[in-house]
């Protein structure tokens, strides 16, 4: 117990909450009294076991219907619309088809379902415990206390001992609730070891203490690959993204897919395809430089359509490589938008985005190109590639 309390004494911010939290719930405990803070101690126990199952059962039930749910998906061969779509069929394609491709996101959903499901049944039928509570624990309470106290003054039954008794309780309480908020804190520094305040929480001996002895033996062989998780999630958050791109442009208009059989008109092979719609992007899109500060100085982004790169002739990254896998696709090229870093050329890296095109006729392997660079040197499938394209998606 002493090894617990010195922790606590230290004045830091996590020791300090704690203290808080105790504090706070020994205050109402004494006003609860012995009946009302007993009940709200098993209410709190009963609650915090029903998240653990909850989410236990989330896990199993998440785990054996995602590839199910995977097949299902896969079987019904959705193909999104070579039309206008609105933006709720924008949205619905977006999902559905991530849903049937994306494992992490299907598994979260299925799993924040699942829980949301569990959540709900256990939470109906908390009112059953708060009958039987009132009924037999409180009553057998009552009759404990009238057996113990019935010499003792009414005053003293129902004032001092009932809120010394809900003090106890209400301490007992707030250590149940200050291991919980420990155990969130735990979680944010193992899932986000660079945010914010993360030394700050590290540096609390009470958080350490905590860490070590009960939280990292229950759960630190799972989440001691937060970071790895942390990043996969990134990850697919960025092809859903990638997929939002393709489902809104899968409609090419006349004019775009008349650009394209021209480009490509002499070019025989995949990779003459490529290569010619490459050059004629690289030398004809010029880099929006307005657009580009407006973003990076004022966090202003105009959203913009390949209709709009290909009249107006500009466009950053994004919106050259949306416009080169549009015209790719009418001419029957398999090809990705790909986010993530480029390097700036003072040794850094920032966002960007480029394609890569798929040369089924070579066997299927799939080659780099980056048409914003066309201006600056050959971007087409160059040795090197990767060292100034980072893929994070």
């Amino acid at each position: 117990m002493h090894s617990w309390v010195l922790p606590m004494l230290k004045p830091e911010p996590v020791a300090l909450m704690v203290l808080l939290i105790l504090l706070v719930s020994i205050i109402q405990g004494m006003r609860r009294g012995a009946p009302r803070s007993a009940k709200h101690l098993f209410f709190f126990i009963w609650q915090a076991a029903s998240v653990v199952l909850a989410l236990v059962i989330a896990g199993k039930v998440s785990t054996r219907l995602s590839p199910v749910i995977r097949d299902l998906l896969v079987e019904r061969h959705i193909v999104v619309p070579k039309e206008e779509l609105s933006s709720m069929k924008q949205l619905w394609y977006t999902f559905i088809t991530s849903l049937r491709d994306f494992e992490l996101l299907r598994f979260s959903a299925l799993f924040l379902l699942s829980y949301a499901i569990v959540r709900s049944l256990l939470q109906f039928i908390e009112p059953l415990f708060e009958v039987v509570y009132d009924r037999f624990v409180r009553s057998e309470q009552a009759a404990d206390s009238g057996r113990q106290h019935s010499r003792m003054p009414q005053r003293m039954r129902s004032g001092t001992a009932s809120r010394a008794t809900g003090a106890l309780l209400g301490a007992l309480l707030g250590a149940g609730r200050a291991f919980l908020v420990i155990a969130i804190l735990f979680v944010y520094v193992s899932l986000l070891p660079g945010a914010a305040g993360v030394d700050s929480i590290r540096a609390s001996a009470l958080y350490k203490k905590t860490a070590a002895e009960i939280l990292t033996p229950v759960a630190g062989d799972v989440l001691k690959q937060g970071p790895v998780f942390s990043d996969a999630v990134q990850a697919e958050f960025r092809k859903v993204l990638e997929r939002k791109y393709e489902v809104i442009d899968a409609a090419v208009p006349a004019n775009i897919e008349a650009a394209a059989v021209k480009v490509t008109k002499n070019a025989h092979t995949d990779e003459e395809k490529a290569r010619a719609l490459y050059d004629w992007i690289g030398t004809r899109i010029a880099y929006d430089w307005d657009k580009a500060n407006n973003y990076v100085n004022k966090n202003i982004w105009k959203e913009q359509t390949p209709v709009e790169t290909f009249d107006t002739r500009k466009g950053v990254c994004i919106d050259v490589a949306r416009l080169y896998a549009v015209m790719a696709r009418s001419i029957g090229l398999d090809v990705k938008v790909v986010t993530g870093l480029g390097a700036t050329g003072s040794g850094g890296y920032g966002p960007h985005a480029w394609n890569e095109v798929k040369l089924a006729d070579q066997g299927g392997k799939w080659i780099p190109l980056d048409a914003t660079w066309a201006s600056s040197g050959d971007w087409f499938n160059p040795k090197g590639f990767a060292s100034s394209h980072i893929q994070q998606a």
